[in-house]
């Protein structure tokens, strides 16, 4: 996949078939959708392009908005890549983008920069200042600018359109698995291993507690999870369980994410891990002594073996 940056000289000669969007997650529906811009561009003989932002665009015109992120943008990137698409054109999305109405972006940035001659929408995808326009007003606008304008259809799954907020909506409830179901893929999120107040070595489970390197990536509902996890840039993985939450045995306040991994004896502190979400076992619960917590986790640990088939 060939990547641009957009700037104020990008200006690309070869006719292609696009799709717009943000594409947090690259999810299943995303790929639905992609999937029918190599088609169309299959049978038009054009290049197939995927144009998306950066950053956020509400991030850009609200300075206190705080996204839950599926994906990082590097990480948005690698999946991207993977889809087969040929081309993808990266804009830094700023308030002169929000300004701009939808027919001059198509007339000025797609038509007259980027080549694009047939524009395949997502099935619920607007844009353009104010976020009003119609899918025939899309159309419209497209036969003005020499662009042929296609509703996709989307992916449907248990009854539901696959979409971005379709997969927060599962994480918020703890449903990882259901929502690595939509996704593709496991739900996995990253950061650094750093000190924490060290209580679960002292009960015979020693973790790994981790700092997000994104604080935008979305964090699934509190609760204990069976999990794989591996150091960035190591392809080995080691199985473990996790718990997110506030710790409330210890009269905790700030969430914190804690993993402990099976049979691992190294010393974690300051590198990288990724932990992907197989299944959640149970709520936060608060327990009576530090020694009830333990018993339980022993628990967890069993059900945790069964669910990775340990």
């Amino acid at each position: 996949m060939k990547t641009t940056i957009f700037s104020h000289d990008t200006r690309l000669s070869t006719p292609s078939v696009a799709t717009l969007g943000f594409f947090d997650g690259v999810h299943l529906g995303h790929r639905h959708l992609i999937s029918q811009v190599l088609t169309l561009s299959g049978q038009q003989g054009m290049e197939s392009m995927v144009v998306t932002f950066r950053n956020h665009p509400r991030e850009a015109l609200h300075s206190d908005y705080q996204p839950q992120l599926l994906t990082t943008y590097d990480e948005k990137m690698v999946l991207l890549s993977k889809t087969g698409i040929d081309h993808c054109v990266v804009i830094d999305f700023n308030e002169q983008w929000a300004a701009m109405a939808a027919r001059d972006f198509m007339a000025d940035i797609l038509s007259e920069r980027l080549g694009v001659k047939t524009l395949v929408m997502g099935y619920d995808h607007h844009f353009g200042r104010g976020g009003q326009d119609s899918p025939d007003d899309f159309r419209r606008y497209g036969e003005e600018t020499g662009i042929e304008v296609i509703r996709a259809t989307p992916l449907e799954m248990d009854g539901c359109n696959v979409s971005s907020s379709l997969v927060r909506r599962e994480l918020k409830m703890g449903c990882v698995s259901r929502a690595a179901s939509f996704l593709g893929y496991p739900f996995t999120i990253m950061g650094v291993v750093v000190r924490g107040y060290g209580e679960g070595r002292r009960i015979g489970f020693p973790t790994a507690n981790i700092r997000l390197t994104d604080t935008r990536q979305m964090v699934p509902a509190s609760g204990v999870y069976a999990v794989r996890v591996r150091l960035a840039n190591d392809v080995h993985f080691f199985n473990g369980m996790m718990n997110i939450g506030t710790r409330p045995t210890y009269d905790g306040h700030e969430t914190t994410l804690e993993v402990h991994l099976f049979n691992y004896l190294g010393n974690l502190y300051g590198e990288t891990l990724l932990v992907s979400f197989v299944e959640r076992i149970r709520d936060e619960q608060r327990f009576s002594s530090p020694e009830e917590l333990a018993d339980q986790l022993h628990s967890d640990a069993d059900k945790v073996a069964e669910v990775l088939k340990l």
